[in-house]
């Protein structure tokens, strides 16, 4: 194709630059845009990266949620996005005919939620029910954002079980809630062991009994 402008009287056709997200396009320029013409591979080949790398991101996810943004203002959806990136988590716009695609190449148990309205989608992967705790705040703040639900330990789930996984403290909480109880029950077993052999004969027998 020649790069250059093709002059055609009033007018001047010349292919968009590569780096426009769907190259092959005309533009016709005078004094503004006027029209495009747009041809059906490219646009195909559009859908495809999209699914494709939807699917990745959902393979990739512990925890995915399909949200309902519909009402939710441009500046808000953006705090969204920025919160959840911090955690290393997706929010993604995806048609909902491209996101039934993506869905029906996962394999996923179950039905899937009803999806309705303007449809987002969240990709939570190492902080996954720290994404969902940000989403499910997110929603009692804005009530045009609303959970549908999502897929969570390979199968599809309803909303109220994404909003109880946002409630699982983080990870580093968890670990020092397990180090706690060990910690706990290391000491209770040693003081038992320091004790009179009595004691120690009597914890044995109790064990013995149940």
């Amino acid at each position: 194709m020649d790069p250059r402008p093709q002059n055609t009287g009033t007018n001047t056709i010349r292919p968009v630059e590569a780096s426009d997200p769907e190259k092959g396009r005309f533009l016709v320029c005078g004094h503004e845009p006027q029209f495009f013409l747009n041809p059906m591979p490219t646009t195909r080949a559009l859908k495809e990266t999209i699914i494709r790398d939807a699917h990745e991101k959902a393979e990739r996810a512990k925890v995915t949620v399909f949200l309902n943004f519909h009402g939710v203002k441009t500046p808000d959806m953006n705090k969204l996005r920025t919160a959840l990136r911090k955690l290393g988590s997706d929010l993604k716009i995806i048609k909902k005919t491209l996101l039934g695609r993506v869905l029906s190449g996962l394999g996923i148990a179950g039905s899937a939620p009803a999806l309705e309205g303007e449809t987002a989608v969240v990709f939570g992967y190492e902080e996954a029910s720290g994404a969902a705790k940000i989403i499910k705040n997110f929603s009692k703040k804005n009530g045009g954002l609303t959970i549908m639900g999502g897929i969570l330990a390979g199968q599809y789930v309803l909303a109220d079980a994404v909003k109880r996984f946002a409630d699982i403290p983080p990870r580093e909480v968890l670990y020092a809630q397990l180090v706690g109880v060990l910690a706990s029950s290391a000491s209770g077993f040693a003081r038992v062991l320091s004790g009179p052999a009595r004691s120690l004969v009597g914890v044995i027998n109790q064990l013995s009994k149940r």
